[in-house]
Parts: C-alpha cells; structure tokens; sequence
C-alpha cells in the first residue's frame, strides 16, 4: 500500500498520508510525493480544488527523517539549513504556491510540521478530537516548515510566541476560536463536510480562484500600492477568462453560472 493515496473525483484532488502506524509522520520520500501531486493539481486543468487528508488518528504527526537525505552521518555547516530548504520549507511553500484552492481535512493530531501543512492549506477542516502542536519547544529548537512566517499571520505575534513557546497541545475548538480552522465537525462527518467544500470549489471560476488565494497570500507581505495595483492586475487578467464571461452573462441574464475552470 503506498505511503500517499491519490485520487481525482469530481474535479477534486484527494491526496492522503497513509501512515497510521507512524500516525503519519512525513518522510522525506512522502514530501516529494505530495509536492508533485501539488504541481500537478496547478497544471491540470481538469483539477480545480485539492484536499490534503490522512488515514488513522493521526493528520501528521511532524517529520519522521529517518532514512532520508537528512540521516546521513556527519553533517559539515550548511546541511540542517539545506535540508529545512529543500524539505520543509519547500513542502509548505508547495501548498502556498499551489494554484488551485487547498483545503486540509485534519483527522486527529497534527504535530511540528504537521500543523504548518494543515496552516499553509486555504482552507481548514478539523474533526472534534483533533489537536495542533507547536512541538518544537519540546525538542529545544525553533520551529521551522514556515510556521514563524505562518502563525503571526493567522493568529498575530502574542498568541503565536504563546503556542510556540509552550508547546501545549491546542484542541480543535480552540484553535477554530484563535482563527486558525475554519469548522470543527464530529469524526464522522470531516470526509463528507471536505467532500462538500472541495466540490463546491471544483464548480467555481478556478482561475479567479486562484487569482483571489495569490492576492491574499501577497497582501500580507506587501504594501497598500503595491497590493491595490496588483488587484487591478489580477482584475485584467480575470476579465479575459470564459468563467467571468459566462459570470456575467449569467448576472444579465438572472440564471446561476455555469463554470468550466477556464
């Protein structure tokens, strides 16, 4: 059985950590896995939403780096910087980056860079008995996977250094009344409610979409000219698509609009 389940259902990208036994710690090799269903996902067409999810208690419960480029003996100065590059960083920045709308279906723990994955997602679903983790702390170093760059955005500096500094665990409850998931749901019912959302998102206007998630991923990096002029930008480049077309011949015409994510 493989590591990362795939599947495309309904214009839905389902893509599954499928170590329960590990309660999902990420490896190096799983990384690489998703990273490219992420690229794919922005490349395909017939792809207009995605839904990182996992099997068993656990969402994902940090990096299990054991045997991967990270466990090689003596390290010279640079390696632990290389590796946080090329793994963590990259892995987070390909949820970020991906062009079309991520929703994270976070089943039970999501632990170090567990809880960046689920922060990096657009969109998070939590079941009740899930719990988020800034487990660094614990270990004695920082936190890495972006979460110094995510958690003040989500949730301001006070609160993140709160969470990064203690290292308690955060139930799903809490962490929805910090705003950092979006709904809390019984176990049951987390796959239909993602299932929901994510088609609900594979019937909208897919490029205005992605255009929207870019906008507000800059807008917290970037200053007010620069992000106005790049929502004029995006606004030009949208009006040229077939689904703004189609959205506003459906607005004259007093029908709902059809979609075709082109």
């Amino acid at each position: 059985m493989s590591d990362v389940l795939h599947a495309v259902e309904n214009g839905v990208s389902w893509i599954t950590l499928n170590r329960p036994e590990a309660m999902n710690a990420v490896t190096w090799d799983q990384r690489e896995r998703i990273i490219a269903l992420l690229a794919d996902a922005s490349a395909d067409p017939d792809v207009r939403a995605v839904v990182i999810t996992a099997t068993g208690r656990g969402f994902c419960a940090g990096a299990d780096l054991r045997g991967g480029p990270s466990a090689s003996g003596d390290r010279v100065q640079g390696h632990v910087a290389r590796m946080i590059r090329l793994g963590a960083q990259r892995f987070v920045g390909a949820v970020m980056d991906c062009e079309k709308p991520v929703i994270a279906a976070v089943n039970g723990t999501a632990a170090g860079i567990g809880a960046h994955l689920a922060f990096a997602c657009d969109l998070v679903l939590a079941a009740e008995q899930a719990k988020f983790v800034e487990v660094f702390v614990r270990r004695g170093i920082v936190p890495d996977g972006g979460g110094a760059y995510l958690l003040p955005r989500l949730v301001g500096p006070q609160r993140a250094k709160e969470l990064m500094f203690f290292g308690d665990a955060l139930p799903a409850a809490e962490a929805r009344a910090m705003g950092l998931v979006n709904r809390v749901v019984p176990a049951e019912d987390l796959e239909k409610t993602a299932r929901e959302w994510a088609e609900r998102l594979a019937q909208g206007p897919t490029r205005a979409l992605a255009l929207t998630k870019q906008l507000v991923n800059a807008s917290l990096d970037t200053d007010r000219a620069s992000a106005f002029a790049a929502e004029a930008a995006a606004q030009e480049i949208c009006m040229t698509t077939r689904d703004a077309q189609e959205g506003v011949a459906a607005f004259v015409e007093r029908r709902t609009p059809t979609y075709g994510g082109r």
